[in-house]
C-alpha cells in the first residue's frame, strides 16, 4: 500500500466527503499546478483509493455505488444545470419515463412548470417531487421499493413499464465507457431501465461529466440508443465522435459559476 503524503491524504478526505474531486479545484484550493494535482490523483488511483474521471476522481469502486445522498452532493450544481436543459427540451402535453437517479431528479425538478404532462417513474423520489402539481400527472410502477434511494426495480416494475408507449424517456447512468457502453451497478435496476428506453419514442441521457470513463459492471445500453446526451461538459473526443456518429444530439449546460 503506498505511503499518502498530506495533500494526497486531505484530496482522499475530500473525495469521501463528496464522492468526487476535480483537478481544478484542487490546484487553486492547494496553491498548486493542475499537473501537481494529477500526479496525486494518479498516485491515488495506483493505490485504488480513487478512480479517474474526465477532470478529476471518483471514490473507486467498480461494482458498488456511492450512496444515494453521497451523489446528490456530487457536482450538484452541474445537476441542476443539466436539469434545466433537459427540462427545455420537453413539451407541455406529453408523455414521460424517468429513471432512479440524482440528475434525473433535477430533471423533475425542472419540469413542475410544465403543463399537461403524464410522467411514469421507478424512482420515489421523483414522485414526491412533482404529485403536488396538478398539471402533472403521475404513474408510480409496481413492485420492491429499495430501501437505499427510492427505486422500485423487479418484474412487476418492468410488466407495468412495458404497458406503455411514451414520448420520452429520462434516463441516467452510472458511467460512460469511452466507445459509448452505458453502465450501472445493479442489474435488477438496469432491467427496468432498458424496459424504459425501449418503450419510448426518444431517449434522453442526462450525465454530468465524471460519469464519463468511470468504471461500473452492468451494461444498460449504448450512445446509439440515445436521441439527445445532456452534461454539463463533454471533453472526450471519443465520446463525441461516437455521439456524431451514431446521431447524438450533445447539448452542455455548464453550471452558472462555470465559464467556458
Amino acid at each position: 500500500m503506498p505511503v499518502l503524503n498530506d495533500r494526497q491524504n486531505t484530496i482522499l478526505s475530500l473525495a469521501r466527503a463528496s464522492g468526487h474531486v476535480d483537478v481544478e479545484d484542487l490546484a487553486l484550493r492547494f496553491g498548486v499546478t493542475p499537473q501537481t494535482i494529477r500526479r496525486d490523483l494518479n498516485a491515488l488511483c495506483s493505490g485504488n483509493f480513487l478512480a479517474r474521471t474526465h477532470g478529476g476522481a471518483v471514490i473507486s469502486s467498480s461494482v458498488e455505488n456511492l450512496s444515494y445522498e453521497a451523489r446528490r452532493q456530487i457536482a450538484a450544481p452541474a445537476k441542476r444545470a443539466i436539469g434545466a436543459a433537459a427540462a427545455a427540451l420537453i413539451s407541455d402535453n406529453s408523455s414521460l419515463f424517468i429513471t432512479i437517479g440524482t440528475t434525473t431528479e433535477e430533471v423533475a425538478r425542472a419540469i413542475t412548470a410544465h403543463r399537461d404532462l403524464l410522467v411514469i417513474t421507478n424512482n420515489i423520489n421523483v414522485a414526491l417531487r412533482l404529485y403536488p402539481f396538478p398539471a402533472i400527472r403521475v404513474m408510480v410502477a409496481g413492485g420492491q421499493v429499495r430501501h437505499s434511494d427510492g427505486a422500485v426495480v423487479g418484474p412487476a416494475a418492468v410488466d407495468m413499464i412495458r404497458q406503455f408507449k411514451v414520448d420520452t424517456a429520462i434516463i441516467g447512468a452510472s458511467a460512460i465507457d469511452e466507445d459509448g457502453s452505458l453502465l450501472d451497478f445493479d442489474p435488477l435496476e438496469v432491467t427496468v431501465a432498458r424496459a424504459i428506453m425501449d418503450n419510448a419514442r426518444r431517449v434522453i441521457l442526462v450525465c454530468d461529466r465524471s460519469k464519463v470513463g468511470r468504471v461500473a459492471p452492468v451494461r444498460l445500453g449504448h450512445l446509439s440508443q440515445v436521441s439527445a446526451f445532456v452534461t454539463d461538459h463533454l471533453s472526450s473526443d471519443r465520446l463525441s465522435a461516437v455521439c456524431a456518429t451514431h446521431g447524438v444530439r450533445v447539448v452542455e449546460a455548464p453550471p452558472d459559476n462555470e465559464n467556458r
